[in-house]
């Protein structure tokens, strides 16, 4: 039979009324009128891309002005559109902020979950650790129970025993007892296990515990049976404990004699070292440094006092070392008198600038050595070696003489033996001829004066001498022990008398130096040169230096790649008093490092890293403000003060050092220059960064820009100044700091005016009838009320009138009117001074 059973089924018709037969039991049957409903078709609009949704949303209707509810307008049609479009936005938002909040809100209960499952943790490991101690101690308990009946049951033994004992038996017992330890008139082993037995059943009634542990094998089933008997120790802690109580019976078990160690100790050690350091496990050193108060992990650095408590409660001795002791590879030993030998003269030339020093050394050397410096200054020390007609070698080191390069030429005072002291003869004692004499005198070096331009028709070299008398320098003209020669450097009159008097002071010196030791030397200059690196011109003082070479000069290192002498020849090896420049350095080192050989590379890069650990520490400790209040008045200072920032880099390392000490001294109070980096070489793209960053030009003195460098300044528009001589650019940056200096403000008196009658004047307040009595009053000037000669007020006039008209100015004699602006208080017999304030530009 089918579903249906002859009935017509349901079904869908055209959207017309019809009827439907049902059919219930017992044969009853019932038509039911039913209506079907046309299904809605969305028709796109003409034109619309496939797929696309229509522009209403799904009521075509609503697009179709023939179907639209009348009186809807095309307006109120899109105004309902977008508000059914901003609906369905919120409720995707709303949906969104939802979802958000509910992942939240999953989080914190997965991460509440977490903390809570994490507390029981440790609760059930608390339990579990307290149960156990608990089972031990009861252990224990029953184990010395267990001892003390054992004891009893073997003292009472002989008394239980009534029968008659085998000798034989008893002597064979005895030399068991002898060997087991095993008293001869105890129970068999049968016997006490048998009574264990008895013993543990007794107890397992009464609701003890059962000790099984001499039980022998552990059975499956008692393995399964669970906690019946408590915990068991395992089959194999019984065999450790036998083999344990083996070794202690045969004397293995002695702990070997504890190693007392020398401990060397730095400054600071991590607490794994020091635990290496002594053999010692990590865990018992944090045990001994919990105990005296320290909570610190195995990587953490502790002090040196702290590590030697520590050492001594191990029971080592700590032997102090500090991180200074990498520098004693340094070969400090002094030389023996045997392998001295004599050394040529390091002569500085120093005096005022443009006093003729490089053209007495050009003399010297007859090489034109001044058309080589920009604008005939020396800005670099040159180190040349001369030999005289006579065979004698000198060393002659040509410091400059302007005022920026004095820490220039203090380092070269601090290399040299003798002192020339170059004053011209037409000029006599300058500012920087004091600084070289005092250079002179704190190095303790002999000085022979050279008075030069003595061709000039204005030479007076007696003034020369008398002038000198004031720095206590004498010569020997003027009964005196230091040596004077009067020389020309143009026409090279008395070099030979200059010559002859430097070889007679090193004759008197004495100068003397081992060539075989390991070589030392101090920096004369450094560069970075393009194509052979760092570069630095190194005077050897001690001992030879040859090519490979490895040394350490400063905070740099390196080892001897090439030498090269002031000849610009490559030579293999260099002795004392001989200038070289070092090419094989790994950067660029500062001008007046020792340079010190030194026998592996590792030696020669720990004290690179050292010394520059140290400086950076110093450096940290010099500007880190200590207090609070100190803080505050440097960000006080700082923000009082407007800053130049300029970027410097230089062609050689005295240079650039000169140029910065210079610009450093340029400003006041308000305004100051502030370097933020300076260094050696070309300008890169991180000095084009680095200016851009601050705004600040860049300065590059005998360098230039490389091709990044210049596309990386027109892109960011920073400035790039090129100069050659140091005056011009402490120049051009003394005028730029300038112009941020507040302009000045002078006041000039230009009248006074008495108030003669005060009137009320409607919509203008209190005016002032007044007459100049003298100079003038103009309208445009700054006026203060005096009363009796105490200036009470200070302010600019509203009005300025005569009669009833406005006027600009009024002469001294003539009647006014004046009225103050936002001022009422005036009175008959008050003075009025008129003034004109001037806005003067300031310079440094």
């Amino acid at each position: 039979m089918s579903d249906t059973d002859g009935k017509k089924p349901l079904g869908l018709g055209g959207g017309r009324p019809g009827s439907v037969k049902q059919s219930f039991s017992h044969g009853r049957t019932k038509s039911v009128v039913v209506e079907t409903k046309r299904k809605r078709v969305m028709v796109p609009k003409p034109g619309a891309a496939p797929g696309a949704k229509p522009s209403t949303s799904g009521n075509p209707s609503l697009g179709d002005p023939s179907k639209r509810p009348a009186g809807i307008s095309d307006a109120e049609m899109e105004r309902r559109l977008k508000a059914l479009h901003a609906a369905k936005a919120r409720e995707v938002e709303e949906a969104a902020t939802r979802a958000a909040d509910e992942k939240a809100r999953e989080e914190e209960r997965e991460r509440r979950r977490s903390e809570i499952e994490a507390k029981e943790r440790e609760d059930r490991e608390r339990e579990e650790a307290l149960r156990l101690k608990a089972e031990e101690d009861a252990r224990k308990a029953r184990e010395a129970e267990l001892r003390a009946q054992k004891k009893e049951e073997v003292r009472k033994a002989p008394a239980k025993a009534d029968v008659p004992v085998d000798p034989a038996a008893a002597e064979a017992a005895a030399s068991r007892a002898e060997t087991k330890g095993v008293s001869t008139t105890g129970p068999r082993k049968i016997d006490r296990d048998r009574d264990e037995r008895t013993a543990d059943r007794e107890r397992a009634k009464k609701g003890g515990t059962v000790d099984n542990r001499r039980s022998g094998k552990l059975s499956l089933s008692a393995a399964l049976s669970g906690g019946e008997g408590g915990r068991q120790r395992s089959m194999a802690a019984m065999k450790r404990k036998q083999e344990k109580a083996r070794q202690k019976a045969m004397g293995f078990g002695q702990k070997a004699e504890k190693m007392v160690r020398d401990v060397q100790l730095p400054e600071t050690i991590v607490v794994q070292e020091l635990a290496n350091r002594m053999a010692e496990r990590s865990v018992d050193i944090i045990k001994s440094l919990m105990k005296m108060g320290m909570m610190v992990t195995m990587n953490e650095p502790i002090d040196a006092d702290t590590a030697e408590l520590v050492i001594e409660e191990f029971g080592h001795k700590a032997v102090r070392v500090s991180d200074a002791d990498v520098e004693q590879v340094i070969d400090t030993v002094k030389d023996k008198d045997e392998d001295l030998q004599t050394r040529p003269p390091i002569v500085t030339i120093m005096g005022h600038v443009d006093h003729g020093k490089t053209s007495l050394l050009d003399a010297i050397r007859k090489a034109n050595v001044v058309s080589g410096e920009a604008g005939g200054i020396t800005q670099h020390i040159g180190a040349y070696q001369v030999k005289t007609e006579k065979g004698a070698v000198l060393t002659f080191l040509d410091t400059p003489g302007h005022s920026a390069f004095t820490s220039m030429r203090a380092r070269g005072a601090n290399v040299t033996d003798i002192v020339v002291l170059v004053v011209a003869a037409d000029d006599a004692v300058m500012p920087q001829t004091i600084e070289a004499i005092a250079h002179a005198k704190a190095a303790k070096v002999p000085m022979i004066v050279a008075i030069n331009k003595i061709d000039k028709y204005e030479a007076n070299p007696q003034k020369v001498r008398t002038d000198l008398l004031q720095h206590e320098v004498v010569v020997e003209a003027m009964s005196g022990d230091v040596q004077d020669v009067e020389v020309s450097a143009k026409t090279g009159l008395g070099l030979d008398e200059l010559l002859e008097a430097i070889a007679l002071q090193a004759e008197v010196l004495e100068l003397r130096a081992n060539p075989t030791r390991s070589a030392q030397g101090a920096v004369i200059e450094a560069k970075l040169d393009i194509g052979r690196g760092p570069v630095a011109t190194v005077l050897i003082q001690h001992g030879t230096l040859r090519q490979g070479d490895i040394f350490v000069v400063g905070e740099k290192w390196g080892k001897v790649r090439a030498l090269i002498n002031d000849k610009g020849e490559r030579i293999t090896e260099a002795g004392p008093s001989v200038p070289v420049e070092v090419l094989g350095l790994n950067g660029t080192p500062g001008a007046g490092d020792v340079l010190n050989v030194v026998e592996t590379e590792a030696q020669a890069r720990e004290i690179a890293d050292y010394r520059e650990k140290a400086t950076k520490d110093k450096r940290a400790a010099a500007g880190a403000a200590t207090t609070l209040e100190q803080l505050m008045a440097k960000a006080k200072a700082d923000l009082s003060v407007a800053e130049v920032p300029v970027v410097v880099k230089g062609d050689v390392q005295g240079s650039t050092e000169a140029i910065v000490q210079a610009l450093e001294k340029v400003g006041n109070d308000e305004v100051r220059v502030r370097v933020l980096h300076s260094g050696v070489g070309a300008i890169t793209e991180s000095d084009i960064g680095l200016a851009e960053a601050s705004g600040a030009p860049v300065i590059g003195f005998n360098v230039r820009a490389n091709a990044p460098a210049r596309a990386s300044a027109n892109q960011k528009g920073v400035e790039i100044r090129y100069y050659s001589i140091i005056y011009d650019l402490v120049d051009d940056i003394k005028a730029a700091a300038s112009g941020l200096l507040k302009a000045e403000v002078r006041e000039h008196f230009i009248g006074y005016a008495a108030i003669k009658e005060v009137f009320k004047v409607t919509g203008v307040g209190k005016v002032a009838g007044c007459i100049v009595t003298e100079g003038v009053a103009r309208r445009s000037a700054g006026v203060r009320l005096l009363r009796e000669d105490v200036v009470i007020h200070e302010g600019t006039l509203k009005t300025l009138k005569r009669f009833k008209d406005e006027v600009k100015e009024v002469i001294s004699g003539q009647e006014c009117g004046m009225a103050f602006e936002n001022y009422d208080d005036i009175r008959a017999g008050d003075v009025i001074e008129i003034f004109e304030r001037e806005e003067v530009e300031r310079k440094l």
